[in-house]
């Protein structure tokens, strides 16, 4: 079960970064539906970073450090 959910939180932790830096390139950008995007993109990465801590804390009850 360990295993299941460190391969899990690395995964979450790579769509974070690449939805991250999708935000970052997306600022560069001019165009009229930008705002918009930037929007979608902050809660599409807010979403993933609740993901990725309850996969976190989910890791330390498995393997007891929360005891």
């Amino acid at each position: 079960m360990a295993n299941i959910l460190t391969i899990g939180f690395y995964i979450a932790l790579v769509i974070l970064v690449v939805v991250l830096v999708l935000g970052l390139v997306n600022l560069t950008r001019t165009d009229e539906n930008q705002a918009s995007r930037s929007n979608k993109l902050m809660r599409l990465r807010v979403l993933i970073q609740a993901i990725a801590i309850a996969l976190l804390c989910g890791l330390g009850f498995v393997v007891g450090a929360f005891n």
